[in-house]
C-alpha cells in the first residue's frame, strides 16, 4: 500500500476501526501492478478513468491564451503523453469506502487544475502559501461545512479534524451527509468528503474530540497550527481551547449559526486580549464540564449575547428541555457560517484581515423589505 499521509500526526487510521484515507498507486511500479490486480480480483472495484479530459484541461489551462481545436488538443494531450501508456501517468486513487479507482493526475498537477478557476480572486501565489497552512477545527457540525469549503477553496494544506460523535437523524437539517451514514462518526464522514474533494490535501483526525489531554498535540503536533476553528458545544473545551490558542499566539474563529455572528479573536497579534472579547470574564473551564442542555443557557447567553440574539433563538431557548431538545440551527444558517468562517481563515492567513471581534452577516437585516431595491 502506498499513502501520501501515513506520516501525519493524529490518531492512527488502524486504530479507529474505520478507512478515511484513500490508497495511491502507480502503475510503474510493480508492486503497485501486483496490489491493483489484486484489488481488481477480490474487490471489482468501479474503475473511473477519466485521465485524458484532466490532462486536456491542464493543457488547456497552462495555454490560456491559445483556442485549441479538438483535433489540436488531442495532438497535444498524445505529445505530453508520448510513448509511456496513459496508465502509467498520474496516480490511482482507491477508495475503500466507495470501493472505486479513480485515475488522477499527479500532486502538482491536480491541484493546479483543481484551483484553476480560483485565479485571480486567489492568485498562484496566495495559493502556494495557503497549502502552507494548518487549519483545526473543532467540531462537526457546523464545522464540517466549514472545514468542507476550507477543502473546495483549498485555502489550507492541512485540516485537523476533532469530534467524538456520530451522526443522528436529526442533525440531517444541517450535516451535509446522507442517510446511509447514520451511526457513522461525524469525523469520518467529514475525511471522507474531504478525500473526494481532494485526496492530495492532507487529514489529521482526533476521533475523541478535543480534551484536555490531546489539546496541545492538536495544536502543535506536525507543526504549529495557524487558525483554530471553534465549533464545539462543549463550553469546557470553549474556554480551555481559548486559553491554549492565547498561550501559543493562534487566532481563534468561531461562527454561531444566528443573525451571521461570527467571532475573531486574534491571539496572535493580541496575547492579552480577554477570551471571547472579555465575556467568558470569569467563567472557569473545569466547572462547565457535563452541563446539560438547559444547564449550559446561562451560559450561552453570557457568551452570544441576549440582547443581539435573534428573536426566534431567544424563544427557542426558552423552550430546551421543554418542546425541543436543544437549540435550533437551519441549513442556511450554517451555509453561511461556512462561506464567512472559510472568507475569514483566508484573508487571515494571507494577512488581508488583522482585526478582532464580533461581526454580524445577518440576511435579513441586509436582504430585507425595508432596504430600498437599487436595481
Amino acid at each position: 500500500m502506498h499513502s501520501f499521509h501515513d506520516w501525519q500526526p493524529g490518531t492512527k487510521q488502524e486504530e479507529t476501526g474505520f478507512v478515511w484515507r484513500p490508497e495511491f498507486f502507480r502503475l510503474s511500479r510493480i508492486e503497485d501492478q501486483h496490489r491493483v490486480s489484486e484489488l481488481m480480483e477480490t474487490e471489482r472495484p468501479e474503475v473511473i478513468d477519466r485521465l485524458r479530459p484532466q490532462l486536456q484541461e491542464m493543457i488547456k489551462a497552462k495555454h490560456a491564451g491559445i483556442r485549441f481545436s479538438p483535433e489540436e488538443l488531442s495532438a497535444a494531450v498524445d505529445e505530453y503523453l508520448g510513448s509511456t501508456p496513459i496508465s502509467y501517468h498520474g496516480v490511482w486513487v482507491y477508495y475503500p469506502w466507495r470501493n472505486k479507482l479513480v485515475h488522477l493526475l499527479d500532486e502538482e498537477d491536480f491541484i493546479f487544475v483543481r484551483t484553476n478557476r480560483n485565479r485571480n480572486k486567489i492568485t498562484a501565489e496566495e495559493q502556494k502559501r495557503l497549502s502552507e497552512k494548518s487549519i483545526g477545527v473543532i467540531g462537526l457540525s457546523v464545522g464540517q461545512s466549514i472545514a468542507l469549503t476550507l477543502a473546495m477553496e483549498r485555502s489550507c494544506g492541512e485540516i485537523r479534524i476533532a469530534d467524538f460523535d456520530t451522526l443522528e437523524l436529526s442533525n440531517l437539517n444541517r450535516i451535509r451527509a446522507g442517510v446511509f451514514q447514520l451511526g457513522l462518526p461525524k469525523w469520518v464522514i467529514t475525511a471522507r468528503e474531504i478525500a473526494e474533494i481532494d485526496p492530495y490535501l492532507r487529514v489529521v483526525c482526533y476521533p475523541e474530540g478535543i480534551t484536555e489531554e490531546n489539546i496541545e498535540r492538536f495544536l502543535w503536533d506536525g507543526g504549529k497550527l495557524d487558525i483554530l476553528v471553534d465549533e464545539c458545544d462543549s463550553l469546557n473545551i470553549k474556554i480551555l481551547a481559548r486559553e491554549k490558542a492565547r498561550l501559543h499566539g493562534i487566532p481563534v474563529v468561531m461562527d454561531t449559526s444566528d443573525r451571521g455572528l461570527l467571532d475573531v479573536e486574534r491571539f496572535d497579534l493580541e496575547p492579552d486580549r480577554p477570551i471571547l472579547h472579555g465575556l467568558a470574564e470569569g467563567l472557569d473551564y473545569s466547572r462547565l464540564q457535563g452541563l446539560s442542555d438547559q444547564e449550559k443557557i446561562p451560559v450561552v447567553l453570557k457568551i452570544v449575547g441576549y440582547e443581539t440574539m435573534s428573536e426566534r433563538l431567544k424563544a427557542s431557548l426558552q423552550e430546551v428541555g421543554k418542546s425541543i431538545m436543544t437549540w435550533p440551527q437551519l441549513a442556511s444558517s450554517v451555509s453561511l457560517g461556512a462561506a464567512v468562517g472559510a472568507d475569514v481563515c483566508r484573508r487571515i492567513s494571507l494577512g488581508q484581515f488583522t482585526g478582532s471581534g464580533r461581526y454580524f452577516v445577518d440576511m435579513e437585516e441586509i436582504v430585507s423589505d425595508r432596504q430600498e431595491n437599487l436595481v
